[in-house]
């Protein structure tokens, strides 16, 4: 059984070791106690993170309403940066995100994802 320490943990999930103790704490993240230190089993921590099932470890509230839900549809990755396209019901939004977001969230062509919108300003076109 590989065990790894909060630290450790962190680096996986992504997230601050402070988040990772306090998930555990609360009993939303798999772990055990020993003394003033927790210990997570790697296995457990893939498998929280296995498709579908990222956001059960940790959900994250938002400010921004213009929340969109699509599908990627195209990913073109290179050198730093990545262009990704979303099919938001019969309309495109395209998003140049790094390349290491891209990875870290194991974006793929086909996933389901959020497009979230946050702007001072709309325009408005006609004709």
């Amino acid at each position: 059984m590989d065990t790894l320490s909060a630290a450790e943990a962190a680096g996986i999930l992504h997230v601050n070791v402070k988040r990772v103790q306090a998930l555990a704490r609360a009993g939303k993240l798999p772990a055990t106690r020993v003394g003033r230190k927790w210990l997570f089993v790697r296995s457990e921590l893939e498998r929280l993170l296995s498709p579908g099932r990222a956001q059960v470890v940790a959900p994250v509230e938002i400010s921004a309403r213009n929340q969109l839900r699509g599908r990627v549809t195209e990913l073109n990755v290179d050198g730093v940066m990545a262009e990704v396209r979303v099919q938001v019901g019969d309309q495109e939004l395209v998003s140049v995100i790094t390349r290491a977001s891209v990875e870290r969230m194991r974006l793929a062509v086909g996933d389901q994802v959020f497009a979230v919108i946050k702007s001072t300003e709309i325009m408005i076109g006609k004709g």
